[in-house]
Formats: structure tokens, sequence, C-alpha cells
């Protein structure tokens, strides 16, 4: 089977590597699993184009290789595409990677990858907005800036990079109050985080066990200070977040998020950060993409 790889040059992995060996690499470990692929590296701005360009192979498979706020980015290209598509993940987090059971080595992921099987994945909807995994507001979208200012800061470790974001996004934020709405329901919550997810996470490393469970769940980290947040912080490292007491969690297909100050916050999406005022409607799109996953159908 032949594989048509597009690939973000800007991603980390690739300009740690250089672009031409990364290629090379990405090449010999399509030919050591049993295929063949093509590497077209495009800068970020033109990896909707490539992309579509890829799928319009029929007798290819397209695959995209990029952090998770690469993937978020051709979004609304892969809804349109009529076939799955597979994901080579080079990012740091790699939320969606990891669900799709495509980890470790590049070369553990291409072997994988040239194994998998397709599956539908869920997509969630802010004002039209898209995103696959994680979105929101507070601790979490400091969080996405100051890992962006970590990495500036400490190239040479994406583990001390890490840290440093943690640790500042624990000290700097700042609660916030937010009207959230279920249907006819309202709640007025003072929170130092939102997060909506598309369907539910579990365990320490956060997977998801179904990626077309059809649900969002939003979870709400209570106002407490610096020390509830180190708490939260620690459920999280050790795995107990879900039973936490810093944590309320439910799920919905619609949920509504309002800032009472009416500013114009930060909202991150799969870890892309932008700023957005008014209410944020979420709806979720159904099976929306299809993608390659190395795991069973029934994700």
């Amino acid at each position: 089977m032949h594989h048509i790889v597009v690939v973000n040059a800007r991603a980390g992995t690739v300009l740690e590597a250089g672009p031409e060996a990364f290629a090379a690499r990405i090449v010999a470990a399509f030919e050591a699993s049993g295929c063949t692929a093509e590497v077209r590296l495009v800068h970020p701005r033109d990896l909707d184009g490539a992309l579509s360009l890829a799928i319009e192979h029929e007798d290819c498979v397209p695959v995209i290789a990029g952090g998770d706020g690469t993937i978020n980015g051709v979004l609304p290209v892969l809804l349109q595409a009529d076939r799955p598509i597979g994901i080579l993940p080079l990012g740091t987090v790699n939320v969606l990677g990891r669900d799709l059971g495509l980890a470790g080595t590049l070369e553990h992921q291409i072997s994988a990858l040239c194994g998998g099987e397709p599956v539908v994945l869920d997509i969630g909807s802010v004002n039209d907005r898209l995103f696959h995994s994680l979105s929101g507001m507070g601790f979490f979208s400091l969080m996405a800036r100051q890992r962006e200012y970590a990495r500036r800061r400490f190239p040479f470790s994406r583990a001390v990079a890490f840290v440093v974001a943690a640790t500042r996004s624990i000290l700097f934020t700042r609660a916030i109050t937010v009207d959230i709405g279920v249907g006819a329901e309202r709640r007025l919550v003072q929170a130092d985080a939102v997060l909506v997810t598309v369907n539910s996470f579990e365990g320490v490393d956060w997977r998801r066990n179904r990626l077309d469970g059809g649900v969002f769940e939003v979870h709400i980290l209570n106002a407490g200070g610096l020390y509830s947040r180190c708490k939260a912080a620690l459920s999280v490292v050790s795995g107990r977040w879900r039973s936490s007491g810093n944590l309320t969690s439910f799920t919905a297909s619609e949920v509504t998020l309002t800032r009472r100050d009416k500013r114009r916050g930060h909202i991150t999406f799969d870890g892309e950060v932008e700023r957005k005022a008014g209410p944020l409607v979420y709806k979720l799109l159904p099976g929306a993409v299809r993608l390659i996953a190395a795991r069973e159908r029934s994700l």
C-alpha cells in the first residue's frame, strides 16, 4: 500500500532532525513495514491544500503528520474526506494519537498505521470552531499559553518545558465566573478551569475508550486557590482525578459556557489558544471523521 504523508514542516520533531533526514526516516519506516510512502513537507498554512490533494489520489492512503494542533487545523478537510485518513502524531502531548493507539517511536507508529483499521471519531464545535479532543478555559488555556513560552525558553528538553509550564499555570491561574447551560438548566460557578472533552477520558494518561460515544464531558475545577490547584494536579498525576473533591464532572450532548465578566477570554482548542467573547455553544458532530487506528473497530 502506498501512502502520501503530508508533514507539518514546522513541527518540532522535524526541525530537530532536519527536514531531509526526517523525510528519509519516514520512507524507511514505511518500507520496513511492507508499505511505501511519499513525503510532502509543507508550511503550516499550506497543510489544508496539500492534504486535499493527497485525498484526491484514490490509489493512495493520505496521512497527516503533526501534533494535536496540526490535526485541529485540518479538521475541515477531514470532515469533507470521503475515506479514512492516517495520522502520525509528532507533538508533545498527542492526545488523539494515543487514543488511536499510535504511540512510541516514529517507526512503531508507522508500523501500527500500516496494520491499522478505520474508526469513526466524534468532533466538537464551538460557535463553528472545531476541535477533536479538548477545549477549555481558565487553567487549561493558561497551560497551553505557558507551554509555548516554556518551549521557547527550554528548547533542549520537552520534560523541563512541561514542568515549567505546569508550575507557572498553577501559580498564575485566576478564578473565573462561568454561566453553564445544559438545555433549560443553568448553573453559575466560580472555577479555576472548565474543560470540555469529546467523549470521556480515563486514568492517569487521559485515554478515551470510545471515540464515538456521542457525548461531551464537562469538568469543572472548583475555585479554591493555589492549594486546590496543587491537589488537582497531584490527582491527575496519580490517576485519581475522577475521585477528586476539587473536580465536578457531568456529560451532555450540548453545553453553553458564558463568562460573566463579558471579556474576550482565552479558550484552548486541542492546545491551540484563541480569544473569544460571548456565549460559547458547544455542539457535537457524531461520527463526523474517519481515521485509521491501531485498535479495534469498536473504539
